[in-house]
């Protein structure tokens, strides 16, 4: 009778991304959202507080990849906290990741474009939510390259990245960039 797993159940529900490496902010952001992401080490649930003008959110959210090696698929389930429920979780082990992250509306789709902070300052990603059977989309505007499938770009790994792995991986998309994203 009880034969639930992580990632399934009435609350899950799939989140399909794609994802693209920025070389700039664009020009028409709006919404900004400041968010504190903490990975819990040796598990698949991360909590996030999440600041703008209009309050403060907390979330404990549960991310299962459906295909074990693929980041672009992930059966997710979320569950709001009061603060001091998120401040007793955070105590826990884990990776911490700050970003800001802006709203960027391009014709039919809304993008969600994070600028990262800390050691992956300079680090500009762009996602898109897209339906299950959606093609992915072309490059928009400052897309220099689709990471959609590189699992170093997921938010889990990169909380994980030591400064000598995020300073590499900077030097990497520095290197992107000066190419015009032909890397």
């Amino acid at each position: 009778m009880l034969h639930r797993t992580p990632g399934s159940g009435a609350y899950a529900r799939l989140e399909r991304e794609q994802r693209w490496l920025l070389s700039g902010l664009p020009d028409d952001l709006v919404d900004r959202v400041d968010i504190q992401d903490r990975y819990l080490t040796g598990s698949t649930l991360r909590v996030r507080r999440m600041h703008s003008a209009s309050g403060t959110v907390y979330k404990l959210g549960q991310k299962v990849r459906t295909i074990p090696d693929s980041p672009e698929r992930v059966s997710l389930t979320n569950m709001y906290l009061s603060k001091h429920e998120f401040e007793l979780l955070e105590q826990l082990g884990g990776a911490s990741l700050h970003k800001s992250r802006w709203h960027w509306p391009t014709g039919d789709h809304l993008l969600s474009v994070d600028v990262f902070e800390g050691s992956l300052d300079g680090l500009i990603l762009a996602e898109v939510e897209l339906g299950e059977d959606d093609p992915l989309l072309p490059a928009l505007g400052l897309a220099m390259v689709d990471v959609t499938g590189e699992d170093r770009f997921s938010g889990g790994r990169l909380a994980q990245l030591s400064t000598e792995e995020a300073a590499d991986l900077l030097s990497g998309v520095a290197e992107l960039v000066r190419l015009g994203g032909r890397g």
